[in-house]
Formats: C-alpha cells, sequence, structure tokens
C-alpha cells in the first residue's frame, strides 16, 4: 500500500495525504458510536474532481478499497474505514460554485457544509429547504449519498427530490457528468438516481445542482400537547387539510423523549405547566405573515375547541420559535449520557405505527425491565427515531434484532433517512426481497467489479 500512496502523493501533492500522526480523531469515527479499529494507512483528500478520478484510477488499478468520508455526522458506520482501506476525505471539495436565480439553481462541490449552503440561498433571497439538526457539521455529498430526510421532508420532499444534476467519479476513475439544471429532462436514463442513496458504493459524487425555491416570508410555529398517538394523526390530517399546503414540519415527541430532554439539558424549558404523553412541534411557512397568523391561529383554536390538542405555545419570536426547535434537536445533547444505546432510524406505515410502537416497547420491557426508551420523530413522513438503553453495551445486538424484526413484520424500512452503512447491513433483508438485493448486486458488481468503494456497506 506505500507504494500506492506514494503514487498518489506525486500526483496530489503532500496536502492531499495524511498519514500517521496527521491522521486526527475525526476521520476514525462517526456519530454512531462505532470507531475504526485503528488509523488507515493514509487518508486521502481530493481538491477536485480531477484528482478524485486520478486517485480512485490508481486504486482501481492496485485493487485498493477506499472508505468515502465527508461531514462524518452519519449514523450508519459507512464512513468509518476497515482494517486495509484507505479514507477517501471530500473535506478539501467544498464551496459554491454558482447560484442562478432564474433559474432558482445552486451548483456546489460535494464537500460544502449543509448549512453554508442553507445561509448562501438565503443571502440570495432564496430557500434551499433541507434541513437537520447536523446542518453545520453535515456535508452536501454525505446527505446526497444517505438521501438524507430531515424536517421539512413532509412539504419539500428527501434529498433526492432537491437535485437536478450532479457529477460523479466511478470506482476506475470515470468522470460521469450529469449537470442538468431543468426540472423536466426525459432524454433517456436518469443517471443520478444511481449516486442517490447509494452511500458511494457505486460512484463518489463530486458536484451537485441543487434546487432552490422562493423564499418564504412567514412563519408560524407552535408547539402543541395531546393526549394520543390517534389524536396526533388526526392532528396531522387537520393541519394538512387547512393550512393551504403551508405546513412545512410536523415533529413528534413522546413523553419518555421530551421529559428526557427537558430534566437533563439545563438551558431548556418546557412552555406547558404539566406533562402530556404526546407533543407536536409544527410550523407553517408562507408569504403572508398577517393572513398566515390568523389562519393559525384558528386552527388551533378549533382543535383546542374540539379537544383534538389539550394545550398549545405559539412562539412569539424568533428566539422562542428557535426554543421549541432546541427541544426537539436535544437528542444531540442527552445522546452521549444514553450510552450505550441502539438508535434506531426507522419508517412504519403511519396506520401501523401505534400497533409497531406498542409491541416494540412491551416485548423490550418484558425482555429488558430496566430498559429506557426514548421517541421522537417526523411520523408525516412515516419516519420514528426511536433509542432503547440497558446501559448494557451486550444488550445492544439483541435489542438491534428484536425492533428491526419487528419493523419487517410491519411493512416498515430498517432505515428511513440514515442510511445502511455497516451497522444495519445484516438487517437489510427486513425491508428489501431476494430480488431487490439481487439486482443491487448486479448493479455495484457492473459499477464497481473490484469491489473498491465503500465495500461491505449496504449490501
Amino acid at each position: 500500500m506505500s507504494d500506492l500512496i506514494n503514487k498518489i502523493r506525486t500526483e496530489l501533492g503532500d496536502k492531499a495525504v495524511l498519514t500517521n500522526e496527521q491522521i486526527g480523531e475525526k476521520h476514525l469515527a462517526d456519530w454512531s458510536g462505532e470507531t475504526a479499529d485503528a488509523k488507515p494507512d493514509a487518508v486521502i483528500r481530493p481538491a477536485n474532481t480531477n484528482e478524485l478520478s486520478v486517485v480512485l484510477k490508481l486504486c482501481h488499478e492496485a485493487g485498493q478499497a477506499v472508505a468515502v468520508q465527508g461531514g462524518m455526522s452519519g449514523l450508519s458506520g459507512g464512513a468509518i474505514p476497515d482494517h486495509n482501506e484507505l479514507a477517501l476525505s471530500l473535506e478539501r471539495m467544498s464551496g459554491i460554485e454558482e447560484i442562478d436565480a432564474e433559474a432558482m439553481t445552486m451548483t456546489v462541490l460535494s464537500g460544502t457544509p449543509l448549512q453554508t449552503i442553507q445561509e448562501a440561498a438565503e443571502a440570495a433571497d432564496l430557500n434551499f429547504p433541507l434541513d437537520l439538526g447536523a446542518r453545520g457539521s453535515c456535508t452536501i455529498g454525505g446527505n446526497v449519498s444517505t438521501n438524507a430526510g430531515g424536517n421539512q421532508v413532509i412539504r419539500f420532499g428527501m434529498t433526492r427530490a432537491l437535485i437536478l444534476g450532479l457529477e460523479a467519479v466511478l470506482a476506475d476513475g470515470t468522470v460521469v457528468s450529469s449537470l442538468n439544471k431543468m426540472l423536466k429532462n426525459n432524454a433517456g436514463y436518469d443517471l443520478k438516481q444511481l449516486f442517490i442513496g447509494t452511500e458511494g458504493t457505486l460512484g463518489v459524487v463530486t458536484r451537485i445542482v441543487l434546487r432552490l425555491y422562493p423564499k418564504l416570508s412567514s412563519r408560524c410555529t407552535a408547539l402543541c400537547a395531546l393526549d394520543t398517538l390517534a389524536d396526533v394523526i388526526k392532528f396531522l390530517r387537520l393541519t394538512g387539510s387547512t393550512s393551504g399546503g403551508t405546513l412545512s414540519s410536523y415533529e413528534v415527541m413522546w413523553a419518555n423523549y421530551y421529559d428526557y430532554v427537558i430534566e437533563r439539558v439545563s438551558h431548556l424549558q418546557s412552555p406547558f405547566d404539566q406533562s402530556y404523553p404526546f407533543y407536536v412541534l409544527m410550523e407553517l411557512e408562507g408569504s403572508d405573515q398577517e393572513q398566515d397568523s390568523a389562519r393559525f391561529q384558528n386552527l388551533l383554536e378549533s382543535a383546542l375547541d374540539s379537544t383534538l390538542i389539550k394545550d398549545a405555545a405559539i412562539a412569539q419570536s424568533e428566539k422562542e420559535t428557535a426554543a421549541f426547535w432546541q427541544i426537539r434537536d436535544g437528542v444531540g445533547e442527552i445522546l452521549p449520557g444514553f450510552a450505550p444505546c441502539a438508535n434506531f432510524d426507522i419508517s412504519v406505515p403511519i396506520s401501523l405505527m401505534e400497533a409497531f410502537l406498542t409491541k416494540a416497547d412491551l416485548i423490550l420491557q418484558e425482555q429488558f425491565p430496566d430498559i429506557r426508551i426514548l421517541t421522537f420523530g417526523h411520523i408525516g413522513d412515516s419516519n420514528v427515531h426511536y433509542i432503547a438503553s440497558t446501559g448494557k453495551k451486550e444488550d445492544k445486538e439483541k435489542i438491534y434484532d428484536i425492533i428491526y424484526e419487528l419493523t419487517g413484520e410491519h411493512q416498515g424500512s430498517v432505515s428511513a433517512e440514515h442510511g445502511i452503512g455497516k451497522i444495519k447491513r445484516p438487517y437489510l433483508q427486513h425491508s428489501r426481497n431476494d430480488a431487490e438485493i439481487k439486482l443491487m448486486r448486479q448493479l455495484k458488481n457492473s459499477l464497481d467489479p473490484k469491489g473498491i468503494l465503500n465495500p461491505n456497506r449496504v449490501i
């Protein structure tokens, strides 16, 4: 491997190759809690598409496996290098190449942080609606490779829906540039789909054309309290049918999560005087603050009058809006103290959600009497985050086995928005049948015959 590393250093320069003590801890772990067994022999950091092409061509010729890395904020272990793999970091491939205000597109490099893209769109009086708690750390390339979801899927869709075109480098160094900027383009195969949500196993994304939206000038945010999950779902339907298409976020927190976060994060405070079984953080965004606020007020009053919701707190300022969202995003602050834990990002049809969670809670509590469970999620897009801990690392695998099997039994997905990576690979069969997995392998073998791109991830 040293000969290959020296060749790469000769082609790209010293700045592109990190070895030994130059390799920091950030290249060895992601947010899943899993870490590399040992440092890779090198971290390769190309600065552009051409350099990445050179690296992959050399690795392909040598049969050298690589682990592709973005912001290292993933939760499935996909970017953690295995033994004898080189780490391929895209951190130097960062920047915004173009904002086309007329076409409402933005062309960016894959290592660009999500928050940088959001801020650039806002500065251009436009909106890039992909948003998630890791916005300051995650990169758009990682978002694309995992088809990230986030807080506004219910209105704007997953990352896939926000991509018009992209450029990627195949395992042998071939550059496939399909930087389409048009919403309609049915000229042959939509090749970008090969690289969206496939977690770097078919090619490495280098540049992306993103779809932007007009900047919305009004926002209404409320935190609501409810008694049952059935009421939560009824309230979702009511909000969707009466909000005139302005519903952008609908986040649900069970009391086990909400109370846990409020109790343990000192700067968070509940706006309610008592505890409730469920909480909904909802947000409507439109173009007329006065009209939208009136509609929002009427919606909440109607829901309160019918006892569909038990209480509601409307954010009266940006500070209060941020405070509500900090409760929802507080998982990042409490998760280290909740470890070791089994952390699930799953989706289940909304009609089966209550049955699934009731059975999951019952089985886990029967088998692990001291278990703690935290439940929250987007719900409107069928996504629920389910975190369980007994405080014992040896219980994690059994918990994973139970919940993933239940997910399959309830027609769900073992990965709603975080990808499969290495951690969920053993459970893929609960959500994909044999024919689907066979086709995935055929695609992998066709585009990466030597298996050098993120091997042993996904399939």
